[in-house]
């Protein structure tokens, strides 16, 4: 069984509609796919309704956090999206992303960089709108060559000259937030350096106490020994080991599938949640 529990749609910063990632992933050969958009639950009725023979969708979520003034991602798979506590905030994100956004437009266009919202707004398409958009709208604008170069301390980066600061959670407050609704929580990429990710073992620690379930080991911006080290401190704290592809689409070249999750920690998740069929 191929496992594959980190993609997006283009109901946040992915290139594909949820019912074409649905296709895709089964013409990958995967078996079992988390659909995980940031802050929103948007695609989970397209994907469900879409689904491929043989396919079996996990409805999660790549929630936005923030931990010593960096940016920090938690997955939450099969809660209720209706519990209102969950609802009431995944809603104050989207709305702070769109401030947020349209504050960075307006400090590249201080810049001289060429980009508009509705430029960026069209390309969001779905209610997430993030730093990707803008990415894309100024690579249109021949501002920068590539993507990666939007994500530097020049532009878009975190500290970057147009960059600019937005709500998120305490990722312990996303644990608690995402059990009581029924669901299970895994911290996304925690040791993808080019990223940014890099967060100590004293945090993954204080997580696991609050109720974190498991760790993205395999991932495909880990190293084999940080994969390995997080591997030797997920069985230390009793989590489970998942492995995902975090595919966006056309920008990360359609790598659904690529990074898999054993079935015992997919098991392992799925006892730990219960808010969502």
């Amino acid at each position: 069984m191929r496992i594959d529990l980190h993609v997006h749609s283009d109901a946040s910063d992915g290139t594909r509609p949820p019912a074409e990632v649905m296709r895709r992933a089964r013409g990958n050969g995967v078996d079992v796919v988390a659909l995980t958009d940031h802050d929103t639950t948007a695609g989970w009725d397209a994907a469900a309704a879409a689904l491929p023979d043989g396919l079996t969708l996990v409805p999660g979520v790549e929630l936005s956090c923030v931990h010593d003034g960096r940016s920090l991602h938690m997955l939450g798979y099969l809660f209720d999206p209706a519990e209102p506590v969950l609802a009431a905030e995944l809603a104050r994100i989207r709305d702070d992303r769109v401030i947020r956004a349209r504050t960075m437009v307006a400090r590249l266009r201080e810049l001289g960089v060429d980009v508009t919202w509705e430029r960026v707004r069209e390309l969001a398409r779905g209610e997430a709108v993030g730093r990707p958009h803008i990415a894309q709208a100024m690579l249109e604008a021949g501002a920068v060559a590539s993507h990666d170069e939007a994500f530097t301390a020049d532009w878009i980066a975190e500290g970057g000259r147009a960059h600019a600061g937005r709500y998120a959670l305490d990722p312990e407050r996303a644990v608690a937030l995402v059990r009581a609704a029924g669901g299970a929580c895994v911290l996304a990429h925690p040791r993808a350096r080019r990223a940014g990710y890099v967060f100590p073992d004293e945090l993954i620690e204080r997580l696991a106490a609050a109720g974190l379930a498991g760790l993205e080991a395999d991932h495909p911006n880990q190293a084999p020994d940080d994969r390995a080290h997080l591997r030797d401190l997920a069985a230390a704290l009793g989590l489970v080991v998942t492995g995902s592809s975090d595919d966006h689409g056309a920008p990360t070249g359609d790598r659904i599938g690529a990074e898999t999750t054993d079935p015992a920690a997919y098991e392992a998740l799925l006892a730990a949640a219960a808010g969502s069929p």
